[in-house]
């Protein structure tokens, strides 16, 4: 298909693995086709709920606890009529899916401690993962939920339609904590948050019915 000369260019939304300490990029999944809808939540983290104390009533314990749900489509077709495509979209689900699996060379090397005599074996740290959704939404999050529907198939049983549904949470630097990497982008997503909040016109006490506060 041609494209029109002075069509804007389509960004995609996606994730970024990263190592957190060295901050080095070690997977980028861009996705296919960009979600119609991209649903959030926030839930204020406030102190005085319930607590019946009106010192308390104003105050926040931190960032609100943020959540986005996405569902994207992925397909084979565009590739299968360019050629041949042999594992179909597997390749692009299983980028997706190692995501929230450890390595197999760190579940070896747990096992091979274990084994070993070590009493205690810290959890496996996952790469830090980022969900960039455009220059003002660079957020590390934690993949919550993630469910996969293959819904066509090539003859030899390759997936070649999908779709992704994606659930995560932002982590804050309630989380995260100031010195972490992810902490710092969390920081800066933000910032631009306020930075455009401050760019919206402000309201009138006139347009809302009302002359002055009592």
């Amino acid at each position: 298909m041609t494209n029109f000369p002075d069509s804007p260019k389509l960004l995609k939304g996606g994730l970024v693995q990263l190592d957190p300490v060295a901050g080095i990029v070690l997977k980028i999944v861009a996705l296919q086709y960009n979600p119609e809808t991209l649903s959030r939540t926030l839930q204020v983290q406030s102190v005085g709920e319930g607590t019946g104390d009106p010192s308390q009533a104003l105050r926040l314990k931190g960032p609100a606890v943020e959540t986005l749900k996405i569902d994207a489509e992925i397909d084979a077709t565009d590739a299968l009529a360019a050629g041949d495509v042999p594992n179909g979209i597997a390749p692009q689900l299983a980028a997706l899916e190692t995501m929230v699996y450890p390595s197999t060379a760190t579940l070896i090397a747990n096992d091979a401690l274990s084994d070993s005599g070590m009493l205690e074996i810290l959890p496996m740290e996952a790469p830090l993962t980022l969900f960039i959704w455009g220059a003002n939404r660079i957020v590390p999050v934690r993949i919550t939920e993630f469910s996969i529907t293959e819904d066509a198939f090539d003859p030899n049983l390759n997936p070649i339609r999908a779709k992704v549904s994606l659930g995560m949470r932002v982590l804050s630097v309630t989380d995260l904590g100031f010195s972490h990497r992810g902490g710092s982008i969390y920081l800066a997503y933000q910032r631009a948050k306020e930075q455009l909040a401050a760019t919206a016109a402000g309201g009138a006490l006139a347009s809302l019915g009302i002359g002055a506060i009592p």
